[in-house]
């Protein structure tokens, strides 16, 4: 019987599974590693219990975090946070409790994930991981519970689009940039429970840190994942991090996908996602000078070292606009140690800026910003849905840390390229 070559999720997939699968097949496959966090693990705990099970599958192979509510804005979320420390505790999984971070960059820095795995997360931000060349997808907790119990999961077996990136980006243009864009060709729903894999120039010449950004906002598109293959950036990351052997996946030549995309982003200006869907795209000029009053600069699709330093670039030796507030949530505690260690985080503060607990920040709207009504804000988040800040009647915009810093010195939208050298 004739085969035909496969994409990278299939052939992960297939491994995990220990034979042969294709795009289609419902199958029950073995989990390298699993998350959850503060809005979904209180949850998969009550679901574990429910099921009657006392032992983890392998308690280094799960790990919960307290990232969304950090510190706790109410008693009632205090308690479920007590919940998670408890369980953890007990069952010996890891845990990262407040000021840890946000779970999908400090999983990545603790080196729970390499090329080649299967990881699921109670967050569909999980994805963020494929830019590590693994096979990361969000779960929800009743399915995290069964994972827990059993070290497998159940899943369809993707199609995969390919997404190639040609080009070399302008100055003052990010992957930020280039996510929004392919947001609004792609849309919301353009790649409902597929694997995109981010292949081209643009991706080889991206930081790690970017390419993060990048394999982040494949949700947003509506996939499974989004998966890049493993190059020297790769193996260079992740030395000294993950300890065992690392095994990278290419998709076969002939590799079957529903849809390929090529884009050249050559001449891409700064992109903006208006309220209220991501895929509401346009360039930076079509909205310059809406005013804002508030700016936000966090999350885990731009929370990151590289972010604070051009934050900190447009900033120096200036001031947030008198009617703005700046809020700043460093992606984790490595990274606001070292952006204290290289003075970033005064030059931030000197500004006007206000820095929070490292981790979600007001992204997910419980606490730490939320706007009043009618605020328009700027935000490097990958959300901006109705009241996804906490208040639906707020106007949220999405843009790279450039846009947002240069942002929040002026008062309104304003294209960054004049702030940076």
């Amino acid at each position: 019987m004739l085969t035909m070559g496969k994409t990278i999720a299939e052939k992960i997939i297939s491994r995990h599974c220990g034979r042969e699968v294709e795009a289609g097949e419902l199958v029950i496959t073995r989990v390298d590693f699993a998350i959850a966090q503060d809005g979904t693990a209180p949850l998969a705990i009550q679901r574990f219990q429910e099921m009657g099970k006392e032992k983890i599958f392998a308690p280094d192979k799960v790990a919960f975090f307290i990232d969304h509510s950090a510190p706790p804005p109410s008693k009632d979320i205090a308690s479920l946070q007590k919940l998670m420390r408890d369980f953890a505790r007990e069952k010996g999984i890891n845990f990262y409790d407040i000021g840890s971070g946000v779970c999908h960059v400090v999983t990545v820095e603790e080196g729970w994930v390499s090329p080649g795995d299967l990881v699921v997360g109670a967050d569909s931000h999980t994805c963020t991981y494929g830019a590590l060349n693994a096979f990361a997808t969000g779960v929800g907790s009743t399915d995290l519970a069964a994972v827990m119990a059993s070290g497998c999961i159940w899943l369809r077996v993707p199609e995969s689009i390919k997404v190639y990136l040609k080009g070399k980006l302008s100055h003052g243009v990010y992957a930020k940039d280039v996510i929004l864009y392919l947001a609004g060709k792609i849309t919301s729903r353009g790649a409902t429970y597929k694997s995109i894999e981010f292949e081209g120039e643009v991706i080889e010449n991206l930081s790690m840190e970017s390419r993060f950004t990048i394999s982040n906002m494949a949700m947003e598109m509506g996939a499974k994942t989004g998966i890049m293959k493993v190059d020297k950036k790769t193996a260079n990351w992740i030395k000294g991090r993950v300890k065992k052997e690392i095994k990278p996946v290419n998709p076969d030549p002939d590799a079957v996908y529903s849809k390929v995309f090529e884009f050249d982003i050559s001449h891409l200006s700064p992109q903006i996602a208006r309220p209220h869907t991501v895929d509401n795209v346009c360039p930076v000029e079509e909205v310059e000078g809406i005013p804002i009053q508030q700016a936000f600069l966090g999350t885990c699709t731009n929370g990151r070292l590289e972010d604070l330093r051009i934050a900190a670039s447009i900033l120096s030796k200036r001031k947030v606009h008198p009617e703005v507030r700046f809020i700043i949530a460093p992606a984790s505690r490595r990274i606001y140690l070292e952006a204290l260690r290289e003075g970033i985080i005064s030059c931030l503060v000197d500004a006007g800026a206000a820095i929070v607990t490292p981790g979600c920040g007001c992204c997910v709207g419980t606490h730490n910003g939320i706007p009043a009504d009618g605020e328009n804000v700027i935000s490097t988040a990958n959300r901006n849905f109705k009241g996804r800040m906490g208040n639906p009647d707020a106007f949220i915009y999405l843009a790279s840390p450039a846009t947002v810093a240069a942002s929040a010195v002026e008062g309104k939208i304003t294209d960054p390229r004049r702030y940076l050298k």
